[in-house]
């Protein structure tokens, strides 16, 4: 449920952002591909909870290892056509966009590619929990870790960055006498938040402790 409604948000904000990509042909690549790794990707969650199998990290079977490696392709690729949008919005030929929400989806694509980071730290770790082992007691919902530390809270805010930074350009930095220059100081406060829960994360400590 969780990464169903994380999907949704994604791809309803990236059907936002691609209004601005002026070429058609580009707009329709980056969003096929992004909808065929998201099916893949969630398809295989849901199969797996049906099974009752963990989907993530779990090598227990040819199958489960099989199904793991097929998301970690898909991740990937979708990975890359993050980047792909995220060179296009950095020259002023190929987006319809200026001024200060340029800034803004410069800076929220930038974060959710470099979110991808923390997610290859967990897979190399084949956990997200670092201090112990993944499971036991944590937050309702998010079930992010209470007891060691959690990559996952990292990963998820570094990510929502997408949403956060245009959505704090639009809103409130529009409204301000400097819009850019307040894009950008929010973006520097995000990026510094993004990277002290990485640190708390890795260092074997919860975010919030119960």
């Amino acid at each position: 449920m969780k990464f169903a409604i994380t999907v949704t948000l994604y791809m309803w904000t990236f059907a936002w952002l691609l209004n601005y990509v002026i070429s058609e042909r580009k707009r329709n690549f980056i969003t096929w591909g992004i909808i065929v790794c998201m099916f893949v990707e969630n398809f295989i969650i849901t199969l797996q909870a049906y099974r009752g199998e963990t989907s993530h990290y779990n090598t227990s079977t040819p199958l489960n290892a099989m199904l793991f490696s097929t998301m970690g392709t898909f991740i990937a690729l979708n990975t890359f056509l993050n980047l792909y949008a995220l060179v296009l919005f950095f020259f002023h030929s190929q987006v319809n966009l200026v001024g200060n929400m340029l800034i803004a989806w410069r800076a929220g694509l930038l974060l959710f590619f470099l979110g991808g980071i923390s997610g290859g730290l967990m897979l190399s770790h084949m956990s997200h929990t670092f201090g112990a082992a993944d499971g036991g007691a944590g937050l309702p919902f998010v079930n992010w870790s209470t007891m060691a530390g959690d990559v996952r809270s990292a990963h998820f805010i570094t990510l929502h960055g997408l949403q956060a930074i245009p959505l704090f350009a639009w809103f409130i930095a529009e409204r301000t006498h400097r819009p850019a220059l307040s894009t950008i100081l929010f973006f520097v406060f995000y990026s510094v938040m993004c990277i002290a829960l990485h640190l708390i994360a890795l260092s074997g400590r919860p975010l919030i402790s119960m």
